[in-house]
This record gives structure tokens, sequence and C-alpha cells, in this order.
């Protein structure tokens, strides 16, 4: 309940709203020109509170720039590099535009403007990382009722264009590794085994076991902003990974004289920077392994852990085990990822089909075959 009282102003009579908020303060609101508006407004807030869904007016007025900071502080639990990237859409593109608003005056068709804007000259990735950091703030703002619904939500993003893959064959990997000098052994890791350019990199020699021939991942080391951050797997899952037999001497020579703490690959104390993507000695062995042609336009050491993958399925590896050597979450995300690569399977099946139906057709005649000649008798 509440009540609705006229003052005058220079601009004639105008009304007041006083009514008791959910935790029995006073509010009100003014400026209303008739007294129709007035009761109107009264009657929503009664709904409001008796639905459970009253917004105070006074904590729509709280800005972007006041609740980011919070909704940052509480995503300090994520990975250090995931962490780094929403602070710099925060940082650059979120607090700058959108830090001087009241959340009560932020509007749909503001939010699709600012999304296409970002488009024009960004990244689908990019702009999908900014708009997730407003609608995110947007969201603590609805659920401490400081809005009834999110403004941000529904608009249209742009779509994420896949990159083009690239599979190297045997023979490519190992022009490739011999081309890469005292990063042979890292480059026959990386595409034999799928391990991501971290996990290679922060691997002990005590996670080295030449007997089962398996690499046990624990650690992944991240440059985060040019500091080395160690942590455990993206999926954060510890898991074993095998080696084919002629990476076991390999191994075995990266890792003699070292203390099983120490690293496999680099001096054994400090982890390995990624190359410079210019002038790195990875684009280097590219070049002398002529492996520039129109066929490896952007390969890159991350297309190492898709050929692994590529490899494994040629050999005749299922769908399972080639997620569990990666670490994906689960097999469709894997199928999902490699769609491509499975594409004789699909052929395997149609032929097992063809196979089955011929096969049946075949009996199926030959059980008639003693009825059909006892009917001619």
């Amino acid at each position: 309940m509440g009540s609705i009282h006229a003052y005058t102003t220079s601009q004639g009579e105008r009304y007041r709203v006083a009514y008791r908020k959910p935790d029995h303060s006073q509010g009100s609101k003014r400026g209303f020109t008739t007294k129709r508006e007035a009761r109107l407004f009264l009657a929503s807030v009664d709904v409001a509170q008796a639905r459970g869904e009253f917004v105070d007016p006074a904590a729509a007025r709280t800005t972007i720039a006041e609740l980011g900071p919070a909704w940052l502080a509480r995503r300090r639990h994520l990975k250090a590099s995931y962490y780094r990237s929403l602070e710099s859409a925060w940082r650059v593109h979120v607090e700058p535009t959108w830090g001087e608003f009241p959340v009560g005056r932020i509007q749909f068709t503001d939010v699709q403007a600012w999304v296409s804007k970002l488009a024009a000259s960004h990244s689908s990735t990019t702009v999908s990382r900014n708009y997730g950091v407003l609608a995110g703030i947007l969201d603590d703002a609805v659920t401490d009722r400081r809005l009834p619904r999110n403004p941000a939500r529904g608009a249209s993003l742009p779509r994420r264009t896949k990159k083009r893959r690239v599979y190297l064959t045997h023979t490519q990997v190992q022009i490739l590794a011999d081309s890469a000098g005292d990063k042979r052994t890292l480059v026959y890791t990386l595409a034999y085994t799928g391990l991501r350019w971290g996990e290679a990199t922060g691997l002990p020699v005590r996670d080295v076991d030449p007997l089962r021939r398996r690499l046990t991942v624990n650690e992944n080391a991240v440059n985060v902003g040019g500091r080395i951050i160690v942590g455990t797997p993206k999926s954060h899952e510890v898991r074993s990974v095998p080696f084919p037999a002629f990476l076991a001497s390999l191994l075995a020579g990266e890792s003699a004289g070292k203390q099983p703490e120490q690293l496999v690959f680099g001096d054994g104390e400090r982890h390995l920077r990624s190359p410079d993507s210019r002038d790195g000695w990875f684009v280097n062995a590219i070049a002398r392994a002529k492996l520039t042609d129109k066929d490896f336009p952007t390969l890159t050491i991350h297309d190492l852990r898709h050929t692994a993958a590529s490899l494994a399925i040629s050999a005749g590896a299922n769908v399972k085990a080639v997620q569990r050597m990666l670490g994906h979450a689960s097999a469709a995300m894997t199928l999902d990822t490699y769609a491509d690569l499975f594409d004789d399977d699909l052929d395997a099946v149609a032929t097992a089909l063809n196979q089955v139906k011929m096969s049946t057709v075949v009996v199926e005649l030959l059980s008639q075959r003693p009825a059909k000649a006892l009917q001619i008798r």
C-alpha cells in the first residue's frame, strides 16, 4: 500500500507516490503529470511486491562501473589465461563504453548497436567475449533486483567461422622435426601425443614412463601477460597419454642428467615460451621444411595437436581413445571438433549395411527354394 500526494511546480501540478519497500523502508517517486499515472505506478508497485518482482528505482541507478569489478572478482577461480581475457575485455571495451551508464538506462537496441559496431572491426571471438562480460554484469543486476530483466540478452552475435585445420602426414612431420634443430623431439611429441603447448613445456621428467610408454599430464604452463602461470590442464583432470615406441629414446635423451622434478624440454628449470610467430624457430623450421606452399598457409604449433588426432584416427583409433588422448571433456566434443576425420567411418557404415542387406537377401532366397520346388512337383 502507499499514498499519492499533489505538489506544485513551475510547470503546474504534479504528483508524488509514496510506498513501502519489501524491507519496510520508505520509497517514493515523483513527477507524475496526472493522478491516473500515479495510481497506475502505485498499482504496479503493489503487484510487483506481491509477485516478488519488485525493483527499487534507486537501485537501477547503479552504474556498470560500480558493478563490473565485483563481477570480475567472482571469476578469480577461472584459469589465469581466461580470466585475463575477461579482464582485458572489461578494461578495453566494456568499461569505457558502458561504465557511466546506470543499469536502468541500458536498452536492448543500444546493446545491439554496440555489438554490431564491434563486429565491423573485431573478430567474432572478441565480440562474443565483450558481450558476455556486459551481459554477465547485467545478469547480476537482475539477481540483485536492480532490473526486472536483462536488456542485453537476445542480441544477435556474429557467427563464428571455423579456422581451416592443417593435418600433416607422417612424412611431413618427420621433415618438419628434422628442420627444427634442437626442438626436434618437441615437434615429434606434439605431433604424436596431441599435448597442448603448455602441457608439453610443463612436462616434468617424473611424468615420463618409458616402460609403459605413457606421459602423465598433471600441469599446464600458460603465458599470461608475459608471466608463466603453472596450473592444472585445461580440463582440470590428470590424464595418461600414450606415445609411440620411437619417442622413448628421444624423450630419454631430453631427460638425461635431469632430476625428476625438472622439465623435460629446455634447460630443465625455465619453461619454454611460445616461438615468435614472425621469426621464431617454428616459422623457420616450416620454411626449411618447405611446408609454406598453398596447402600450409597458416601452419601453427597448435596444428600439431590436430595432426596427432588425424594420425591416431588414420591408425584405427576410435573416438573414445582419441578423446582420452586429447583430454576432451566428452567424445561428443571430439566428434564435433574432428568430424571431418571420421568420413571414412561413414563409408564403412554404408559398406557394412550393404553387406548385411545382400547377405540377408541371399539367405531369404535360399530358405524359399525347397518350398517352391515342392509346389512345382
